[in-house]
Formats: structure tokens, sequence, C-alpha cells
């Protein structure tokens, strides 16, 4: 499987997510640059979760059909159809866990050789499923944040 490059002007892998994208903050969603798509990618899509979540894992941000040739993603836009997260509401939810320990908000890009279909409805696991053997490239980033 081929890597995607997947990196942020406003973190670094494994760094802080700086508070303007958290719950702390003005909550929108931080830039992201994508490198290094392959040849005959028809759309991308982009999950956001955080594995460390009390409940088990909890999905921030679900987006599908982004254009290929949209290589970086501005903050605090929709770069693509939006489905639900894990609040059971469309668009991006920013990192906010308990007290404690660092959490981990893991940004997972697809490079797809088809556009999907779904149902603006669509939640993680219905895109995961829509996606399978249809992945040319895949890249994530991990961001921390704790309050």
């Amino acid at each position: 499987m081929k890597k995607l490059k997947v990196t942020s002007p406003a973190f670094d892998e494994n760094q802080s997510i700086p508070e303007e994208y958290t719950c702390k903050g003005e909550g929108i969603n931080p830039p992201l640059s994508i490198e290094e798509i392959p040849e005959g990618t028809k759309s991308l899509t982009l999950i956001m979760d955080d594995p460390d979540a009390p409940g088990g894992t909890f999905d921030h941000w679900v987006v599908w059909n982004i254009s290929p040739s949209q290589q970086k993603i501005a903050k605090n836009t929709a770069p693509g159809i939006e489905g639900l997260n894990s609040d059971k509401e469309r668009g991006y939810t920013p990192p906010c866990p308990p007290p404690g320990k660092p959490h981990r908000y893991i940004f997972r890009v697809y490079a797809l050789d088809i556009m999907l279909t779904l149902d603006a409805k669509s939640n993680k696991k219905d895109l995961e499923k829509a996606v399978k053997g249809n992945v040319l490239a895949e890249g994530k980033l991990t961001g921390l944040f704790t309050i």
C-alpha cells in the first residue's frame, strides 16, 4: 500500500494540537496538507478520531469525496461531504477530553480509486465499509491534546 504524507502547519506528529482547534479555543478544524497522492486517485476521505476516549473510540470528523487536487485543507473549512461524527452531528467536533492524560487525535486520509455515493447521514462505519477494496494509499497524522 502506498503512503500519503499528511502534515499540518499547526502541529507536528505526536505534538500538541493548538487550543484554537479544540474546545478551549475556537473549535475549528486545523489546516492539513496531503502529499504524494497517487495517480488514478478519484477522491480522498478523512477520518479524525480519538482512540483514547473513555467510552471507546470517538469519531470527531468524517469527510469524503474530497477532490484529490485539493492538497491543502484550510482551517475552518468543509473540504468534502461531511458525515456524522460520534455526536451524531455533521462536521468537525473539536478535541475536548476529560482532564488528565493527553488523548491522541488521529487524522487518517485515504486516496480512493472511486467517488463515493454515501448518504450524508453516513458515519465512520459506513465510510470504512464503502472504501474497502478501493484504497490506493493512506496516511495519518496524530496530534495530542489534554485539559
